[in-house]
């Protein structure tokens, strides 16, 4: 089995508002929403829906590019669901819609790209232990072409 590592660091600027430090890649700040921060940065909620749609929108780009096919402008839409568990708030639902910018009929591959591309996308797959992803893909036509909802 093949290990990766990444490292980041994250520093406390004031109150929830933290600053990440992806080194080469920049910085980015994060923070809660009112009224617990001031909201002036995306929450760490809204970071993992983001992380879940970007993983899910590379691994189908990936499948494509396999049997050298391309997509096109790939655009997603994400939807993150917190709700209480037990005492605690908790990320209950992401839901991402993913629209490729081609119709389904010019990639004579797709639907054997859409039978694995959720099984390689890595965060999507650590997170659906705790947390339900629904993923729904359209082509350019709005012709839904994929949909699954998996909670392990």
């Amino acid at each position: 089995m093949s290990e990766n590592q990444f490292t980041l660091s994250i520093k406390r600027i004031e109150n929830y508002l933290f600053e990440l430090d992806f080194g080469e890649f920049g910085n980015v700040l994060a923070d809660e929403p009112e009224p617990i921060g001031k909201g002036e940065g995306p929450s760490p909620s809204a970071m993992l829906a983001a992380s879940v749609a970007n993983c899910l929108s590379a691994s189908l780009l990936f499948a494509l590019s396999k049997k050298k096919e391309d997509p096109g402008e790939m655009s997603a839409v994400v939807t993150g669901t917190t709700g209480r568990v037990g005492k605690y708030l908790r990320v209950t639902n992401v839901k991402v819609d993913l629209k490729l910018g081609v119709e389904k009929s010019t990639l004579s591959s797709l639907d054997d790209a859409l039978a694995v591309f959720e099984n390689y996308c890595t965060v999507t797959q650590s997170v659906r232990a705790g947390i339900e992803v629904d993923v729904r893909i359209s082509d350019s036509t709005g012709a839904v072409v994929h949909q699954s909802s998996v909670k392990d």
